[in-house]
């Protein structure tokens, strides 16, 4: 497996993080609000969450797929890097 896909492995494997704490913030919030927003919110977390175990299981049982091209893996890993980097604004504003 290639630096550039350990790497997106690793940056997907953190967005999972962010994302249960995220889930956990907002069914907290929605077991008080009841609102559809945050019905929505929670909603949006768990596709994301799905989202990112599959691109784990993608990325150590099919390697194949992005071995064999390196700008393929590094657009990989820029797409994961984006994900983190909005999922811990996300995050942030949520939690304060």
């Amino acid at each position: 497996m290639g630096t550039q896909i350990v790497a997106a492995s690793a940056l997907s494997g953190v967005n999972i993080v962010f994302l249960a704490a995220l889930t956990v913030v907002w069914v907290r919030n929605y077991r008080t609000f009841r609102t559809a927003l945050v019905l929505g919110l929670i909603a949006f977390a768990v596709v994301m969450l799905v989202e990112n175990a599959f691109a784990l299981y993608f990325f150590f049982t099919m390697q194949s797929l992005y071995s064999g091209d390196p700008h393929v893996q590094q657009a990989v890993l820029i797409l994961r890097g984006l994900q983190l980097v909005a999922l811990a604004f996300l995050t942030y504003v949520t939690m304060r």
